[in-house]
C-alpha cells in the first residue's frame, strides 16, 4: 500500500522561508547589539571629550554645543578603510537631513584628503584627524564608528557596518 503525500503549497513554503528569515534576523540584531554593548563599554556616555575643531573647508564645529540643538552624528572613519567605503555614501545622505560630523582617521594630510572627498562626491563635514589624537581621545579604535551624540551624552554608539535604516532609526529616537 503506497501513500501519497500531498506537496507543499507555494504559500507554505514562501511562509516557511518567511519566517525562517525573520529568526535570522531577530538572532542577527541582538548579535550585533551585544557586540556592540561590548565595545562601547570603554566610551562614557556623559562627560564627552571636547569635539571643537575645523574642518576641510574652514569651518569650526563644536559637536557637544550643536547637540543642545539637535542630534548629532558623529561617523569617524578612514580612507584605507574598506568598510567605510560602504558606510559613508549612507552617511552623505543623512547630512543632507541631519548635523553630521566626520573625523577621518589617519588618512592624510588635507590636500589628500580633499581630493579623496571630491573624487567620491562626498559633502558631508569633515575634521581631518590626520595623527589620530580625536580618534583616540574619543577610544575609538574600530571603523567605522557612529555615534549619536544629543544634550552632550551619547545616546548610541555602532561600530563597524552601519545601514542607512539603522543610522536613521538611531537618528530618530536620539
Amino acid at each position: 500500500m503506497t501513500s501519497e503525500v500531498a506537496p507543499k503549497s507555494m504559500l507554505s513554503r514562501v511562509f516557511n522561508g518567511a519566517k525562517q528569515l525573520a529568526i535570522m534576523l531577530v538572532i542577527f540584531t541582538l548579535f550585533s547589539a551585544a557586540l556592540d554593548l561590548w565595545r562601547s563599554r570603554d566610551i562614557p556616555t556623559d562627560n564627552l571629550p571636547d569635539l571643537q575643531a575645523m574642518t576641510l573647508n574652514g569651518n569650526g564645529v563644536d559637536v557637544l554645543a550643536m547637540s543642545y540643538q539637535e542630534p548629532v552624528l558623529v561617523y569617524f572613519w578612514g580612507t584605507w578603510c574598506p568598510v567605510c567605503s560602504f558606510v559613508s555614501p549612507s552617511v552623505d545622505i543623512m547630512a543632507t537631513h541631519y548635523s553630521v560630523v566626520t573625523v577621518a582617521m589617519n588618512s592624510g594630510n588635507n590636500e589628500k584628503l580633499a581630493k579623496y572627498l571630491a573624487h567620491k562626491e562626498y559633502d558631508f563635514k569633515v575634521v581631518n584627524d590626520e595623527k589620530g589624537q580625536l580618534s583616540h581621545d574619543w577610544s575609538v579604535n574600530v571603523t567605522p564608528t557612529l555615534m549619536v551624540i544629543k544634550d552632550g551624552e551619547l545616546q548610541y554608539y555602532t561600530s563597524g557596518f552601519t545601514s542607512l535604516p539603522g543610522m536613521w532609526w538611531r537618528m530618530l529616537l536620539a
